[in-house]
């Protein structure tokens, strides 16, 4: 138990800090616990054996599965019918993100809806005067409440299911449908707290339809340099002819006479006369009088109008302001803009970089980039719809649509339904229909070969592969029996009521520290055995686990989709715990009551 103890420490430290991304600890777990076989129990086979879980496998399926709904324009094609309804009314917006991001979330992962309805929320905000502060976290929350409507909702409900299928347990896995009355009485008890508590304490951190130059503070960094008719620059290089000066300056602007060109100018011979809008800190400024060879022209402000260029026909083309949010599954985090080369390989021009509620204009090409950050890219329509493309960021403005097979639509529903249907109705398992529609997704044509791995989260797959392992160790160590002991121990005095809401809280607050499929393997074992030496009913205390662990929403750090609306909404770090620890305490209430009216305990 001991050494148990010690892998389960380390690793939580680990999560939380996270010096090495969640899936490198899950497999130095694994590692550890073979490594440590005679103490811990677990075999190499054991150790690997969550490579080959039905929960790993379903899970992986069901990112095949959503990554063809994706490519239909599904819940593209319910964001432009929800913006139809939602109209000029702030009610009617709000009651349309709740309700098709968390619907939407019960069939489809929730990262990806969520994904592709920032832009949506963006837009309509936009072009409603609305701030999108007042948005964006009710369609993060609404969509981890909306995946405790079916089994497939969550990478977590899988696993769960699969760990309650052994027979220390349960016995038996969770069929389809097994827990969607609980579910559709906590969406529909979010929902209705999102709708009418929330905008009472929703900030706006971003003001309504403020210009990107002001919300990210740009004009200050920005300035405009000429190069004089007898410059000793003329004929070098942009990139040359910066690196040459002994002063800070990015180019992000080339003008000459009126065409104008952006991002790709690095190779651009300087002539008499043309105008550089560069980016420097305050201290660049000053010192850009004593450049030979530039001459600084120091003007009120550079706003929008300087930065969004027109396309012409003497090579000029049209660049464009967007919002690009860094992907927290994807391989940007940890990076740098230098290290991956940003600028060149999107055909992108960094501006400025907001985390959270601060911004940075300078340095940003050393900075580690993390997920949620936003990035204000200066582009052309080809470089972003190449970023909107790409599965390491997001597009926050829908300034591209990507090309959906819409006509593959009604095909892509049929299968995910015949996956439910069948798995509902008990003729095959889960793990069997969603390989099988996985299958149907390629063979059909609404996903291509080579984009059957496209939406797979690898991070969550290895994740999953790797704390299986540690629950069969709890398990087996008897470490999760001494933890449920001294847990019964104090609060053994108490209802069974109050000790199955305390459970719900205790996991909650858990799954902010670390993922929820870390709480989910370590909490059941826990639930399961408090249960048992209380005398009550293990499945209830198993039902309030799961739905605890989908329920992080204390922080922007807690659940994948609270980082991703962080750096779009402008939010401070407490706005998440302003608005989710009230709709915390209801949701313990209404599910643990919940629990007890529909199952007893």
């Amino acid at each position: 138990m001991l050494v148990v103890f010690a892998i389960v420490v380390v690793a939580v430290v680990l999560f939380v800090t996270q010096p090495v991304p969640l899936d490198v600890t899950a497999l130095g777990v694994i590692v550890a616990l073979v490594v440590l076989e005679p103490w811990t129990t677990i075999s190499p086979e054991e150790g690997i054996s969550g490579f080959a879980s039905p929960a790993t496998i379903t899970v992986l399926m069901m990112f095949v599965l959503s990554e063809g709904i994706r490519r239909t324009g599904a819940v593209q094609l319910l964001g432009e019918r929800m913006a139809a309804f939602a109209g000029d009314s702030d009610r009617r917006q709000l009651g349309s993100i709740v309700g098709v991001s968390g619907l939407s979330a019960g069939f489809v992962n929730n990262t990806p809806v969520v994904a592709i309805m920032i832009p949506v929320v963006i837009d309509l905000a936009e072009r409603t005067g609305t701030s999108p502060s007042r948005l964006l976290i009710p369609l993060s929350y609404a969509s981890m409440l909306g995946g405790m409507l079916t089994l497939i909702g969550t990478s977590t409900n899988i696993l769960a299911s699969s760990i309650v299928a052994r027979d220390a347990y349960l016995g038996r896995p969770f069929s389809m449908f097994e827990f969607t009355a609980l579910g559709v009485l906590v969406l529909a008890t979010g929902s209705l707290y999102l709708l009418l508590v929330a905008p009472a304490l929703l900030p706006e951190r971003i003001e309504p339809s403020e210009a990107l130059t002001d919300e990210f503070d740009v004009s200050g960094y920005l300035t405009e340099v000429t190069v004089p008719t007898d410059s000793p620059l003329v004929g070098t290089t942009v990139h040359a002819a910066l690196e040459a000066v002994d002063v800070d300056l990015e180019a992000v602007t080339l003008l000459r006479g009126e065409d104008a060109f952006g991002a790709s100018i690095d190779e651009k011979e300087l002539r008499p006369a043309d105008v550089l809008i560069v980016r420097t800190g305050r201290e660049g400024v000053i010192d850009l009088a004593a450049v030979e060879g530039l001459s600084h022209r120091p003007r009120r402000g550079i706003d929008e109008a300087d930065l969004e260029i027109t396309g012409d026909e003497n090579g000029g083309t049209e660049q464009r302001l967007a919002e690009v949010i860094v992907a927290p599954d994807g391989d940007l985090v940890g990076e740098t803009l230098e290290s991956t080369s940003f600028r060149q390989r999107y055909g992108a021009t960094v501006l400025a970089l907001r985390r959270g509620p601060d911004v940075f204009n300078t340095r940003m090409d050393l900075r580690p980039l993390r997920g949620g950050d936003t990035l204000l890219v200066q582009a052309d329509h080809d470089a972003l719809d190449r970023l909107g493309r790409n599965r390491n960021v997001i597009v926050a403005q829908e300034f591209t649509r990507p090309t959906y097979r819409r006509e593959k639509l009604p095909l892509a529903l049929g299968i995910v339904a015949g996956v439910v249907g069948l798995a509902a109705l008990d003729v095959q398992p889960i793990l069997v229909t969603a390989i099988a529609g996985a299958g149907a997704m390629v063979t059909a044509g609404i996903l291509e070969p080579r984009e059957l791995w496209d939406g797979v989260d690898w991070s969550v797959i290895v994740l999953l592969a790797g704390l299986i392992p540690l629950g069969i160790a709890l398990e087996e160590t008897g470490a999760a029996a001494f933890l449920a002991g001294h847990a019964v121990a104090a609060v053994g005095d108490l209802h069974v009521v109050f000790v199955l809401g305390l459970l719900y809280l205790g996991t909650a607050l858990l799954t902010e520290l670390l993922s929820n499929n870390a709480s989910v393997v370590l909490m059941i074992p826990i639930g399961f055995d408090v249960a048992i030496r209380l005398g009550a009913d293990p499945y209830a205390f198993v039902l309030a686990v799961v739905f605890a662990c989908s329920t992080p929403l204390l922080s922007p750090v807690g659940y994948q989709t609270n980082l991703m609306v962080y750096g779009p909404g402008g939010y401070e770090f407490t706005d998440f715990a302003r608005v989710g620890a009230p709709l915390q305490v209801l949701l313990a209430v209404v599910t643990t009551l919940g629990i007890v009216v529909l199952w007893g305990v």
